[in-house]
């Protein structure tokens, strides 16, 4: 069996608002309460566990998706979330899109801090 990875821990502030709009931007499966968790079903075999704190680091998360995905998610971003975004780490907020290796990426920032790459 290959490895893989499971799930990962996302510190927020609201781990229920948190996931519920990582779900409605990215479309991935809110799956609800784990233990103190709220947890959102990225695919097959990833789980995001979102994890309400007081003070925590931000982290960067990048996601490959296809290009029909990339436009849908880029509308929601742009038209339901109203959210500024980016063309590369130290840019997220500069409105541009990046052309790396042929493909399509921007940078942007969720409610709590963390960069957000697709």
């Amino acid at each position: 069996m290959a490895t893989t990875l499971h799930h990962t821990i996302v510190p927020c502030f609201n781990n229920v608002e948190s996931a519920k709009f990582y779900c409605r931007l990215f479309g991935f499966e809110y799956i609800g309460e784990f233990l103190r968790f709220i947890v959102a079903r990225v695919n097959e075999t990833l789980y995001l566990d979102f994890d309400s704190r007081e003070k925590f680091e931000s982290s960067h998360y990048a996601f490959k998706i296809s290009e029909q995905e990339f436009d849908e998610i880029f509308e929601r971003l742009q038209t339901t979330e109203n959210i500024k975004y980016g063309s590369g780490p130290s840019e997220a907020d500069n409105m541009n899109i990046n052309h790396i290796y042929g493909g399509r990426g921007v940078y942007f920032r969720d409610q709590n801090g963390h960069l957000l790459e697709i």
